[in-house]
């Protein structure tokens, strides 16, 4: 990955919802708003079918946290508006988180339960980044864990992020961010090319050809300004023919053809038959076509080289959330101790108290289980994974987690992950989780 220019990130504290600051201004009235409290994200389960999720966002995360600040033009709308009192307001207008967050690492595997980050601070501070929290997980794990199941379809060809045109601006450049995470070796976004340093790639689309008078002309263009080694779109008119033109204008270094429609299966095979028969036994094969895991692992038999997806990505295949939710699990009573507290509702209930997850590995370093303790740390055999890292200090963001230098580490703690997890993992057949979660008490 190339190193990215700086920018400058947006003001995120109105990135909440409305109640947010009603309670924090109820909770200022009734004393209890500086109560020391922790809050956790997590998902009671994974989509449907699904084996297992991958945390993505953790560094968008810290980023916008970072920014969380309510400066003039902010105060002035909730003023204008009447959302909160003057007390509340000159509060937000001090506002800057001062706690501590640990979670797990960007790019691991979570699964049901998982105490996928956690927040300790005073209730008035923790409970306003509750929508910001969910919003950047929900979307980001959702979009990592889709692009997981796609590169694990993949295997060894590589897969290129390229749904910018599906979704939201900025949720697009969230979603190459979150792809690159889960092994996506490339982007079509400039966007997130200059903010993450990933690699950018592409070459042109079917206007291009349909711009010139013929399709020679066009790919005559094409070669000329990017030299043979470039990638032609070939099937706009007639694949054969525009094969056949492809390799009479940059012979055998012609790096690849592209196909966007059709039978990809039967029209790769005879396509690279083509290709050889014509010397060109170098150029690959790249598919593109409203591709997703299914579409690809069907294409495993094909000789394709590489995948460009973008609807199904930048959707999460299905899954659009990660179904997160972010809840009170313990606070400190009057005389300041820590008490757990949980939600009793029929099928959204939580399970209180601070946090403690490791992941059991056996002899062979495959994962068998998740353990979670509540109040304690589970014990470490000596070759289980801790799986909480501390993120932010005293209202500090740590160095490593976050631009360029986090999403390089989150794509290596992915691939470290996907290792050590069992091989059911790569089935994309309905199923339960991969490895169970189990709660250990004091």
């Amino acid at each position: 990955m190339s190193r990215a220019a700086s920018w400058d990130h947006p003001a995120t504290s109105l990135y909440t919802d409305h109640y947010e600051l009603t309670m924090l201004q109820a909770a200022l009235h009734s004393g209890a708003a500086h109560r020391r409290s922790v809050f956790e994200a997590f998902a009671r389960r994974l989509p449907d079918g699904r084996r297992y999720g991958v945390v993505g966002g953790t560094g968008r995360l810290l980023e916008g946290i970072a920014d969380f600040r309510f400066g003039d033009a902010e105060l002035a709308f909730l003023e204008q508006n009447k959302v909160v009192n003057r007390e509340t307001l000159d509060y937000l207008a001090d506002y800057k988180f001062s706690g501590d967050i640990w979670g797990y690492a960007e790019g691991d595997a979570y699964f049901p339960n998982s105490p996928i980050l956690i927040v300790e601070s005073t209730f008035a501070e923790a409970c306003i980044l509750e929508t910001f929290v969910l919003s950047v997980l929900n979307h980001d794990s959702a979009i990592a864990s889709a692009a997981s199941r796609m590169t694990s379809a993949a295997g060894n060809r590589p897969c290129i992020e390229m749904g910018s045109r599906r979704t939201q601006e900025e949720s697009a450049t969230a979603a190459a961010r979150a792809a690159v995470i889960a092994g996506f070796a490339s982007t079509s976004n400039l966007e997130a090319g200059r903010r993450y340093g990933i690699k950018t790639v592409g070459t042109a689309a079917h206007s291009f050809t349909l711009l010139h008078d013929t399709e020679r002309e066009a790919f005559e263009a094409q070669i000329a300004t990017f030299g043979p080694g470039t990638s032609l779109l070939v099937d706009t008119y007639d694949v054969e023919t525009a094969v056949r033109t492809a390799v009479e204008l940059a012979g055998d270094k012609l790096g690849a053809v592209r196909l966007d429609s059709g039978d990809l299966v039967a029209q790769a095979q005879w396509v690279r038959q083509l290709l050889d028969d014509l010397g060109n036994v170098n150029t690959r094969i790249v598919v593109t076509s409203d591709l997703d895991e299914f579409a690809i692992a069907a294409l495993q038999s094909a000789p394709v080289d590489s995948y460009g997806v973008g609807t199904s990505l930048v959707t999460g295949s299905g899954a659009p959330t990660a179904s997160m939710v972010y809840k009170l699990v313990s606070r400190t009573n009057d005389a300041g101790e820590f008490i757990s507290v949980a939600k009793a509702a029929k099928n959204k209930a939580s399970v209180g108290g601070r946090k403690y997850a490791l992941r059991k590995l056996n002899e062979r370093g495959r994962a068998t289980h998740e353990v979670v303790g509540i109040g304690h740390r589970p014990e470490d055999d000596g070759n289980d994974r801790p799986l909480l890292h501390q993120f932010v200090k005293n209202g500090e963001v740590l160095p490593g987690w976050t631009g360029p230098e986090g999403v390089v580490r989150a794509k290596e703690r992915h691939a470290a992950t996907m290792a050590e997890l069992p091989p059911v993992v790569n089935r994309l057949q309905r199923g339960e989780a991969a490895i169970p979660t189990i709660y250990e008490e004091n």
